[in-house]
């Protein structure tokens, strides 16, 4: 049986052929999918909503819980989770089910190597090369300088530091953002700071499954500090489409739609050949 290491070092044996596979995150859900491994997923959170037939597998829990009892009746060959939000929920199951760890990206070249890891783990390889190959072609710096603000709301408004692959992703396209130099994943927003910063380009996200509008935005700004920026001043205000995580989605889709869509609002040419 092939054993493989996981982000933390821990020897897993993964049986091949997998048959059996519960995903406990969005991201590596769509990447089985995408790799042909659609029908061994037999469970996935509640939040694995893409591609669209994710939504007709098993719900065994959410980003950090779990229904033992609906696990034990899939009886898993092998379980996928992230570190980073999902370590506890990790920790937690670790020791009683076949449990495999990947690290959360903080760079969009980290989602490529996350789909790459996925590929060898199950046996895809030259699907998952393909499917890199064609996210990759997404990624190609813009000549572009501006300076920028992205939000996210995650049941409050979070926004995110230099340990992050939107921050990452950002800054690759030529936008700044005020949190450049701080050494976090995602924190809560100092709309003072933000407003000193000055963005030319203000970004936000709604809650997942509702979504925003740029009415809703500009109005709940308009009394901020934020409502005296550039940004708010010229109504250089994206919201991004959908009821879906869209940024907060660090699967294949962050290539395929995400820095596509972003590239388009702001009237960046695309490479189509590399």
């Amino acid at each position: 049986m092939p054993q493989f290491e996981d982000f933390r070092g821990r020897k897993v044996n993964i049986p091949h052929p997998l048959e059996r596979i519960i995903s406990l995150n969005p991201s590596i859900t769509e990447t089985l999918f995408l790799l042909g491994m659609g029908d061994s997923v037999k469970g996935v959170s509640a939040f694995c909503r893409r591609p669209s037939e994710a939504e007709k597998v098993k719900k065994i829990g959410s980003y950090s819980t779990f229904n033992k009892k609906v696990v034990d009746e899939i009886d898993p060959q092998l379980i996928l989770t992230v570190s980073g939000y999902q370590q506890n929920l990790a920790d937690s199951i670790q020791d009683e089910y076949p449990l495999f760890q990947i690290e959360l990206p903080s760079t969009p070249f980290g989602i490529l190597d996350m789909v790459n890891r996925i590929g060898i783990i199950t046996g895809k390889i030259k699907e998952a090369q393909q499917l890199m190959s064609k996210m990759a072609r997404e990624l190609q710096p813009a000549k572009i300088n501006l300076r920028g603000y992205l939000e996210i709301d995650l049941g409050g408004p979070v926004t995110f530091g230099s340990e992050s692959y939107i921050t990452s992703t950002l800054n690759y396209m030529g936008i700044s953002t005020p949190y450049d130099d701080y050494p976090n994943e995602w924190l809560t927003p100092d709309y003072t700071l933000i407003s000193e910063f000055n963005p030319q380009l203000i970004i936000m996200e709604g809650k997942m499954f509702r979504g925003t509008t740029r009415e809703e935005v500009m109005k709940r700004l308009e009394t901020t500090p934020l409502g005296k920026t550039e940004a708010f001043l010229k109504g250089k205000i994206l919201t991004t489409p959908g009821k879906l995580d869209f940024f907060a989605h660090h699967g294949p889709d962050f290539f395929l739609t995400v820095i596509p869509w972003l590239k388009g609002s702001l009237d960046i040419p695309r490479i189509k050949n590399i």
